[in-house]
């Protein structure tokens, strides 16, 4: 099946919001839906039977919002698989319900790229920036794709998925999310295309982070690792099962040592451990 193109004014987005007791952010990542300059969008919101005012908050606005419920799930994934049901657009985007748009005009650039890409690609990814509790906003994550950047996909280094976008035909091409995974599943997912086709790099910066979210935390880092390797070992590119796969073990350890100790130690135990490798290689 062809990617169909579109006039930039014409091509349809929609946006997918799940949620579960998110009220202290969800009104302001919805302003920044409702916000954009571009006309062509949708938003389905999933939330999971929040119990926080989630609930008042969509019943508020949902005027403005293409499809709404609130019902228990069974976790991120199967709330996003429950969303595409109703999703409509040419492309699909995924927002979290902590973060929001970098500015009004986000869609509408990212429409353009879209509609003159003449049905290349059916992957296309923007920058993101993470953003503090205080406010402090880290180097935008986003590069544009190259043969080192394909490298360091395959090997575990995820996309910016709040700033991906997905053309409605890769769920027709690769099924659905995987709802076995917590927090790599949207890495397997985009495994599925990437292994054989490259993506389509637009220079924008699409989404604001809220730091602290669940594939940013710390004390969810180690099973983001474990999920991230299963999802390569079932691709074929790690060849090594978990628990004797090297590579694995010594990321974990990393991570066990930077939670419990600090980031610099856990730096410094990883700069002396790949000193004595190559001590070790040399001898030999």
């Amino acid at each position: 099946m062809g990617i169909e193109t579109h006039d930039p004014g014409k091509l349809r987005i929609t946006v997918i919001i799940a949620v579960r007791n998110g009220a202290k952010t969800l009104q302001r990542a919805l302003d920044s839906v409702f916000e954009q300059t571009y006309e062509h969008i949708e938003l389905v919101v999933m939330d999971g039977a929040s119990t926080d005012g989630t609930q008042a908050i969509l019943e508020r606005n949902s005027a403005s919002i293409a499809y709404w419920e609130s019902e228990p799930d069974r976790g991120l994934y199967h709330a996003w698989n429950k969303a595409l049901d109703h999703a409509t657009g040419d492309w699909i985007c995924f927002l979290g319900a902590d973060d929001r748009y970098h500015a009004p005009d986000v869609m509408a650039r990212i429409a353009t790229a879209l509609a003159t890409d003449d049905g290349r690609h059916r992957v296309a990814y923007g920058t993101i920036v993470v953003v503090s509790e205080d406010g402090l906003v880290a180097r935008p994550v986003g590069r544009p794709w190259d043969a080192a950047r394909r490298r360091r996909f395959l090997r575990g280094k995820i996309m910016p998925h709040p700033a991906t976008f997905h053309h409605r035909t890769l769920f027709d091409r690769h099924g659905r999310f995987d709802e076995r995974f917590r927090i790599a599943g949207d890495f397997e997912f985009l495994l599925r295309e990437l292994l054989d086709n490259d993506p389509l790099f637009i220079d924008v910066l699409v989404t604001e982070m809220s730091a602290g979210g669940l594939s940013n935390r710390r004390s969810t880092y180690s099973l983001l690792l474990r999920e991230r390797h299963r999802a390569m070992y079932a691709h074929g590119l790690d060849k090594a099962p978990a628990w004797r796969s090297g590579r694995l073990i010594r990321q974990l350890c990393k991570a066990w040592i930077s939670h419990h100790v600090g980031q610099r130690t856990a730096t410094r135990v990883g700069e002396t451990y790949r000193f004595i490798a190559r001590k070790l290689t040399r001898r030999r």
